[in-house]
């Protein structure tokens, strides 16, 4: 036995576990938040309030509820996932009876302290449940299709909840991260390939409900694939929102017009420059570079996410890993996209960087169970 791993045998259980914590993961998400600090107080006009230092103090509370999750073993997180999810379920039909209305959505529970929405933490439970059930169903049972439905069902109950709120965005996220789970999981690809054709069907039933009487999104969704299409449409109304976007975007060029320096936020023509499209700001600040080192953050978060699920020993540890992974990559990969015109304007923020309370908090409580399968495994 080496001096080094003498030490660390030596060292109480409790600060052991400090020292197996990923701390190059940890300190990623840290410089992330840092990022949006810099840009929180770059679109107050130069002023820690009214964004950055309640922002700062959630993430360090954050940050603490992190580790302190790492710390608990990872069965615990295993024997509680259908708990979690029963619970996440239970808010969301609170929000339907007794929710918060903010900017035409009933998607809050006031706490007092916090306005908490269900449906962020519904994305961590999810995979919680989903990675659960699999490690409990035996491997030659995946891709039956008596076992296939359980977690079909487990998607789509809260998918429809979250849709009654309206709140689309989210919406697709969960079934986008479902469907992920139970292709790691080992689905057959089979029943993708036949959810494909039928969310092609889908699109195209939705597309021809317009203006009837049985119309199947609200018409201000109707209005956000229009301008997706075609912003130029209504520059000045529906549009409003991605064409001063790429405006931003494109001024920023290669090194961008400097810190604080941005017209587009400073002279609030950027439209909810502080929550869903704060990367147009950084990348008219930054520039190119300056975004591309963002993604190349959030890239590097999804790499030791993979290293960490592929070390693991339990199934459970491993899709957890993976799948809090994936949900964190589709945050960041659909609001770029949208904010790029790629995609519709569905209302997701930028991890760790857009302004949010219950976003933030419930994404660290995912990274700090991340952590928890890295501290706990089997060395």
């Amino acid at each position: 036995m080496s001096y080094l791993e003498y030490s660390v045998k030596s060292v109480p259980t409790g600060l052991r576990k400090i020292l197996y914590v990923n701390w190059p993961l940890a300190l990623l998400l840290a410089a992330v938040a840092c990022v949006g600090f810099l840009m929180l107080y770059s679109v107050a006009g130069g002023s820690a309030e009214p964004w950055m230092d309640p922002q700062m103090k959630r993430f360090g509370v954050g940050f603490a509820l992190m580790l302190a999750a790492a710390m608990v073993p990872i069965w615990f997180w295993r024997n509680i996932a259908g708990l979690a999810y029963a619970v996440s379920l239970a808010l969301l039909v609170a929000v339907e009876m007794f929710g918060s209305i903010g900017m035409g959505a009933q998607r809050w529970i006031d706490l007092g302290v916090l306005r908490l929405q269900p449906s962020e933490l519904m994305k961590i439970t999810l995979v919680m449940a989903l990675a659960a059930y699999y490690d409990w169903l035996p491997l030659h049972k995946t891709s039956r299709p008596l076992w296939v439905l359980l977690p079909v069902v487990l998607i789509l109950i809260p998918v429809y909840l979250v849709l009654t709120q309206p709140d689309l965005g989210t919406s697709i996220l969960l079934i986008t991260a479902g469907g992920g789970m139970m292709f790691l999981a080992g689905v057959h690809w089979a029943y993708f390939a036949a959810v494909i054709a039928a969310g092609i069907g889908l699109v195209t039933t939705v597309l021809k409900s317009r203006g009837t009487d049985w119309q199947l999104l609200a018409d201000y969704q109707f209005r956000r694939i229009d301008t997706f299409l075609d912003p130029s449409q209504d520059p000045l109304g529906a549009g409003y929102h991605i064409t001063q976007s790429k405006i931003a975007l494109g001024s920023g060029g290669w090194t961008g017009r400097g810190f604080m320096q941005g017209t587009q936020s400073r002279l609030n023509f950027l439209p909810e420059k502080h929550t869903d499209f704060i990367f147009t700001t950084l990348a008219e600040e930054f520039g190119f570079i300056g975004a591309i080192s963002l993604l190349g953050l959030y890239a590097l978060i999804i790499v030791f996410c993979i290293s960490t699920a592929m070390t693991n020993r339990d199934r459970f540890s491993s899709l957890l890993t993976l799948g809090i992974a994936a949900t964190f990559f589709l945050f960041f990969a659909v609001n770029m996209s949208m904010v790029m015109g790629l995609a519709p304007v569905v209302g997701v923020p930028l991890p760790l960087v857009s302004y949010g309370g219950s976003a933030m908090l419930i994404l660290l409580l995912g990274f700090g169970m991340v952590q928890s399968a890295h501290v706990h495994k089997p060395r």
